[in-house]
């Protein structure tokens, strides 16, 4: 185990299987699949409800039905109820190609031609097949439906062009279809009865009759590629929409027999999926450009506008970073897309808009690819001034300008940084000065310039004048950076020269070399310390103040792809292309960790906190998150968790987080039948030595207990009862503990007993009901030694129960006193005394303290006179009490010295 273990991917929005759309009560629900696990999204508002557990292989096909998601991988079928696995079906022996949700049975067929028949229904009985159908060796299928109104009939179409008609109860092939001709991509039934839309890899789309053989209607779309998805409008609207692998949707008016309108740029890869909502105007795809939107046909012409959407990078990022003290992370990728993702919330994740840029390319009608910004190779960012005006600047792929964003509007800025505009060169390097005013651009011509961020205008360049260079460097300018003061500004070429230059001034103040070509560099400004790296596979620590060397690191054995420091300074953390992420501690001088991973890390960022480590890999779109165990354990010694000079072998994180389904919004598909007042008693954490755990209860939950009679006299009613003016026929009556009608007559008799006759009836109460759950918890925790549940019961209760509770076993009279035996026996001093080893057990070990103090408190003003008079509980007090002692003095030791220096500074005069 390392420092930093596999947490979860951010990003992943869908892939190339084709997605499966249910609908439970008035919501509608789409799984998506995600390489190995699969999501499941509200269709309401596109919010992400359930993520599946992490699967063997990938995911190859889907279905769903109610709480059940079959997800084929491999050779076999995945049965899942929520996000829990109940089956795992094997009978196949290659490849699962299709799933089918038939009824009450799932079809499965493989690439061979095997169709098996599942039933679903009282799973853990049905772990066969209960049907196998051989569709031929010259069959290929490609594509199965069920057409309308065919009882136990499937259509399933080949790569080879032929279609078959099955019966899956004879297991009879009833009618082959010849073909068009073309191998068949995929077939979607209509809303008219036997009537089925076939779609080819030429671009036709054959509108066919099935019970007649008869072709109704031919579309071609040859030149937008092959037909990869087709779904029918079931609204009233006579509509087919098609997508293609050009990213392109089609909508056929089926009347009219014509192409009604086209989607250009719906998507930026093949398309997947299309499906009409039921009854509904509205078409959500899917396609491998890892998004899912959602089209709506309301406007006058009829033709879709985009409804909602969710996105993530469809091409692999190239550089992030974290912002907004880690909650965020900016991603950069090869789709020239910039978006910001969100570490706590997956719905706040967006991309960053270019402005305009779909209205700009359908005006000049070019492609939208063409009109966006070049992919962004270099950005930094500062979040001193996002309120006043643009606080991200990046540079482009090509490009001799850098652009700058408003991260507050999630916007291009109105401002284009041109460097040396006599003689532009591609800006290679660029960084924000630490007071959000200044930006820095450093271009392949060595150039490099300072540009005020509020205006844009050009505040001088710097240029090495020892040398009569009329640039900043002979080479490429790799990186520039600024200290926290804005008193140095540090560049670096890529022939290895590092030099330092006066902020203000803009004039060299030294330099040195490296020896060997630099690629990149970090600097650590609140410690100094430069960071670089060489082509010789090398990082080199500088101290820019001595001028010096004073660390290098080596160990890696492919290019370095990225390094970041800690936040703190002392970690620097390392990737690089032969697959490995090395932590070294900069104090230590000496590596301290290094985790392999299967695919390379291209770019990684920490957050501010050290909490959290972001990474990408090649050739994945998703940015993956690690968690820093150090932070979230009773250990607080690293060592413990590196692994020193040794590599460990790690898988990347799965979509679910911890390697467990992560269950966003349940309740949206919790089983109706399932009692919600259900206790789900969560295992306690380990303990930090010398610390106490608090129970993250609300504060007015345990402060009310405290109070409880304040507020119970504070709720008084004012004035009392008022007597009807006209009495009833009937004689008034009185409550009475018992359940007996009293009547008001004798209501003098009760007052003259003082009460007597109430203490009775409660007593005679108490003999006479039921064990409560109450007194059953604590008895059962008490012969099992495990008050787990017992602390989350009283937990849940409200502060006014919890006091009746406390009160139900009070000693309400003390005529047992001289008999000290047969008062030992009385019920209500077995529970007092069980409540007691509670207490103890509780304190001893930390946990639920500011809870239990209130509890306590509460308990010892209800029953201390009890305690005073019994010499069995007195003892277990005494202990109660030497634990509280030694807990609070332990905590008590931490805060001194705190006292100490808050004492001392509020006494001070300055």
């Amino acid at each position: 185990m390392g420092i930093f273990e596999p947490y979860r991917a951010i990003g992943c929005i869908t892939s190339s299987v084709p997605f499966s759309v249910q609908r439970l009560g008035t919501e509608t629900f789409v799984t998506v699949s995600v390489g190995k696990a699969f999501q499941i999204y509200n269709c309401a508002k596109l919010n992400l409800v359930l993520v599946g557990p992490q699967l063997p292989k990938k995911i190859n096909a889907l279905a769903s039905y109610r709480d059940y998601t079959f997800a084929a991988y491999g050779n076999n079928i995945a049965v899942f109820k929520r996000a829990h696995q109940v089956a795992t079906w094997s009978n196949h022996n290659v490849k699962v190609k299709l799933l089918l949700l038939f009824g009450d049975h799932i079809i499965s067929v493989d690439v061979r031609g095997n169709m098996f028949l599942w039933a679903f229904k009282g799973i853990d009985e049905n772990l066969v097949p209960f049907g196998h159908i051989m569709l031929g060796e010259k069959f290929s299928p490609s594509c199965i439906m069920h057409p309308d109104t065919y009882l136990n009939k499937v259509l399933i179409g080949s790569e080879q062009g032929p279609m078959q008609l099955w019966n899956i109860s004879t297991k009879k092939k009833i009618f082959e279809f010849k073909g068009w001709n073309s191998p068949i991509s995929c077939c979607v039934s209509s809303p008219a009865l036997d009537v089925v839309a076939i779609g080819c890899i030429d671009g036709r789309i054959h509108v066919h009759n099935i019970r007649y053989d008869e072709e109704l209607v031919t579309f071609t779309h040859s030149s937008r590629g092959s037909v990869t998805a087709l779904s029918f409008s079931t609204d009233g609207q006579p509509l087919l929409a098609s997508g293609g692998s050009s990213g392109v949707i089609s909508i056929w008016n089926l009347e009219k027999k014509r192409l009604q309108s086209v989607v250009r740029e719906a998507h930026d890869s093949v398309i997947t999926s299309l499906h009409f909502f039921a009854n509904e105007p509205v078409l959500m795809s899917s396609s491998a450009d890892n998004s899912v939107k959602m089209w709506i046909f309301d406007t006058s012409d009829g033709d879709p506008r985009l409804l909602r959407f969710r996105s993530g990078h469809s091409a692999p990022p190239l550089c992030i970073k974290f912002y907004a003290n880690g909650r965020h992370i900016l991603s950069a990728g090869q789709d020239r897309a910039f978006r910001l993702f969100s570490v706590v919330q997956d719905q706040q994740s967006r991309e960053l808009s270019q402005r305009h840029v779909s209205k700009r390319a359908k005006k000049l009608k070019v492609k939208v690819e063409e009109i966006k910004l070049k992919p962004v190779i270099a950005f930094d960012c500062a979040e001193i001034r996002e309120r006043d005006w643009c606080n991200v600047v990046t540079c482009h792929m090509d490009t001799a300008q850098a652009y700058v964003w408003r991260l507050q509007n999630f916007v291009l800025g109105e401002h284009v940084l041109n460097p040396c505009p006599e003689n532009p060169t591609p800006v290679k390097a660029c960084a924000i000065s630490a007071c959000g005013n200044f930006a820095f651009l450093g271009t392949a011509g060595g150039w490099i310039e300072r540009f005020n961020l509020q205006s844009g205008i050009s505040r001088g360049t710097y240029i090495d004048l020892s040398e009569s260079r009329s640039c900043a460097h002979d080479s490429e300018v790799v990186g520039v950076a600024c200290d926290s003061t804005n008193t140095l500004m540090i560049s670096a070429g890529y022939q290895g020269d590092i030099k330092v230059w006066n902020f203000k001034e803009r004039d060299l103040k030294s330099r040195w070399e490296i020896g060997c070509s630099v690629v990149k560099i970090v600097y650590h400004r609140y410690n100094g310390l430069l960071a670089t790296v060489a082509d010789d596979l090398t990082i080199r620590l500088f101290d820019v103040v001595a001028l010096r060397l004073v660390r290098k690191f080596e160990g890696h054995k492919d290019r370095i792809t990225d390094l970041c420091f800690s936040d703190d300074g002392k970690w620097l953390l390392s990737s690089s292309m032969d697959g490995s992420l090395r932590i070294w501690d900069v104090i230590l001088a000496r590596q301290i960790d290094a985790i392999h991973v299967d695919v390379p890390i291209t770019a990684l960022s920490l957050s501010p906190n050290m909490d959290i480590l972001a990474t990408t890999h090649v050739d994945k779109n998703g940015v993956y998150l690690w968690v820093n165990q150090s932070m979230f354990s009773s250990t607080s010694n690293v060592d413990s968790y590196a692994s020193g000079k040794e590599v460990v072998s790690v898988k990347l994180p799965s979509i679910s987080s911890a390697e467990r389904s992560r269950d966003e919004h349940s309740d949206e598909l919790v089983n109706a039948s399932q009692p919600k007042d259900a206790l789900d008693f969560p295992t306690q954490d380990k303990q930090i030595p010398e610390l106490v755990t608090l129970s993250l209860l609300p504060k007015s939950q345990w402060q009310n207990l405290i109070n409880l009679d304040i507020i119970k006299v504070r709720n008084k009613p004012i004035e009392p009862p008022k007597k009807p003016e006209k009495a009833p026929f009937f004689l008034p009556s009185v409550p009475s503990l018992s359940g007996e009608i009293l009547f008001e007559s004798d209501k003098l008799s009760l007052k003259e007993n003082n009460g007597t006759d109430d203490e009775n009836q409660m007593k005679k109460t108490r003999l006479d009901m039921p064990q409560s759950r109450f007194l059953y918890l604590l008895q059962s925790s008490k012969e099992t030694d495990n008050y787990a549940a017992f602390t989350d019961y009283i937990k849940g209760l409200s502060p006014s129960t919890l006091d009746m509770e406390l009160r139900m076993f009070q000693i309400i009279d003390d005529d047992d006193d001289g008999d000290q035996q047969k008062a030992e026996k009385r019920p209500e001093l077995l529970s007092i005394e069980r409540l007691l080893d509670y207490f103890i057990h509780e304190l001893s070990s930390r946990n639920n303290f500011e809870f239990l103090q209130a509890v306590i408190r509460l308990f010892l003003k209800i029953h201390g006179e009890t305690i005073r008079q019994q010499s069995s509980l007195q003892e277990k007090a005494r202990k109660l009490l030497d634990i509280q002692c030694m807990v609070w003095q332990r905590v008590d030791k931490l805060f001194q010295s705190s006292r100490c220096v808050v004492a001392f500074l509020s006494n001070s005069q300055i």
